[in-house]
């Protein structure tokens, strides 16, 4: 059985996104112009929310940011029943409000618990970055990169920066972890995180699986199948057996004439 997924290599051009801690200053500019990009509220948010698609926090004596990590194999669009969340072919992943039925399984499937749903809405949708996808579809750098002082955000191809990244790390080694996060956790995402402290002192944990998740997901769902007809013919037998403990309970007299079956057919052995 196959469930569409490919394990192939992504496409080299995919769009990408640089986070580098040891550059940041914690202006948040990037969440201010993310907000404008989006028509949010100007309120600063200290997480992520239905109108906060980033957020800058201190973590280790650094500072970090929070965003849709935009898996190379993203677990959202695989759990989608309805096609609402979608990659787009320079890898974005972008959410459609009029496609959402409000189940939330993307919620619950994102490996960064980064989509946030609008509880206070009477019409909730889910809400979370979408790499500013008509700007970089264009060719341009997202909101955020574009108005970093710093260059502590910066996007692009996902190669070059990977690239990028990896020429920082062997030219100052003692200013970098020797990692980059997103490279291959999960698969790999379109963000990349340098820091300058062990990712295990910030949100960013290490040990994350490398396999795209979306395969791990239908090594389960597979399965599925084979459990649910289980599962129906075990609770269409004991469906059968309690509808008829109620009927022997609201008719006393089929009880005595089971009985009475009962030892006519044992007297005649």
């Amino acid at each position: 059985m196959s469930n569409g997924m490919t394990t192939a290599k992504v496409a080299d051009d995919h769009i990408g996104l640089l986070f580098d801690a040891t550059r940041c200053i914690g202006c948040q500019e990037c969440a201010k112009a993310c907000k404008s990009t989006h028509g949010q509220s100007a309120t600063l948010r200290k997480d992520l929310s239905a109108d906060s698609h980033t957020v800058v926090e201190s973590q280790a004596g650094q500072f970090m940011r929070r965003l849709c990590m935009h898996c190379l194999h993203p677990t959202c669009v695989s759990v989608c029943p309805v096609a609402a969340l979608a990659q787009q072919p320079g890898g974005q992943v972008t959410y459609d409000a009029t496609a959402c039925m409000g189940c939330r399984y993307c919620i619950m499937a994102c490996p960064f618990s980064i989509p946030r749903y609008e509880w206070d809405r009477v019409l909730p949708t889910v809400r979370k970055c979408d790499f500013c996808v008509e700007r970089t579809s264009a060719g341009e750098q997202t909101a955020c990169s574009w108005v970093c002082p710093t260059g502590a955000t910066q996007s692009g191809k996902r190669n070059a920066l990977l690239a990028e990244a990896r020429a920082r790390i062997q030219g100052d080694p003692a200013r970098y972890v020797d990692h980059i996060y997103g490279e291959d956790e999960a698969g790999g995402t379109s963000v990349l995180i340098l820091s300058g402290v062990p990712f295990a002192q910030t949100s960013y944990r290490p040990g994350m699986v490398t396999e795209a998740l979306p395969e791990l997901t239908w090594h389960v769902l597979e399965k599925l199948p084979y459990i649910v007809l289980n599962g129906a013919i075990v609770l269409g037998g004991l469906s059968w057996i309690i509808k008829r403990k109620m009927e022997f309970e609201r008719h006393p007299e089929l009880t005595e004439d089971l009985k009475r079956a009962r030892a006519k057919s044992e007297g005649g052995h």
